[in-house]
């Protein structure tokens, strides 16, 4: 495969993975918000809730759509992964968030409010996502997914 090519391939991954990743995180930022703002629900739990939510449409938008012919590993395994990685990522936005609005909270001399708190998030969902990009492609959904065996056709009988 020219370079060329894989650069094109590439960016067709980046692309569906991003479109996924964007309902993924309007998803996230709507459940932050009712739970944080609305709800009361203390921020980090809201955080972690809210990924957690939003990770179900990743999992299915990337599975069938953007790694549809990537793979090689079994379901289980791929499932098994999945979670593993994401967890991983979801700390790490949590550990951004609660240091982050500390930090804003310290430059500010008061409380972070919705708009800093926001920010605070976004900036965490853009480092996370870089690195579940990168994670699924050489990961999770690592490999090429096995062709299915052809099935016989049937017998018509006149």
């Amino acid at each position: 495969m020219s370079q060329h090519a894989r650069w094109r391939r590439i960016a067709g991954l980046g692309a569906r993975f991003l479109t996924v990743g964007a309902v993924s995180t309007l998803i996230e930022i709507v459940v932050f918000n009712l739970l944080y703002l609305v709800l009361g629900v203390d921020l980090v739990a809201s955080k972690i809730i809210a990924s957690l939510v939003a990770l179900v449409n990743a999992y299915l938008g990337n599975r069938e759509w953007t790694f549809r012919d990537r793979g090689g590993h079994s379901r289980a395994m791929e499932i098994t992964l999945f979670v593993i990685v994401n967890a991983a990522c979801t700390a790490l936005g949590a550990l951004i968030v609660w240091v982050g609005v500390l930090g804003a909270s310290a430059l500010l001399g008061r409380e972070a409010g919705p708009f800093a708190v926001n920010l605070v998030n976004l900036a965490s969902i853009v480092v996370v996502v870089m690195l579940r990009f990168l994670l699924y492609h050489y990961v999770v959904f690592r490999g090429v997914r096995k062709p299915k065996a052809a099935q016989p056709e049937p017998t018509r009988t006149p």
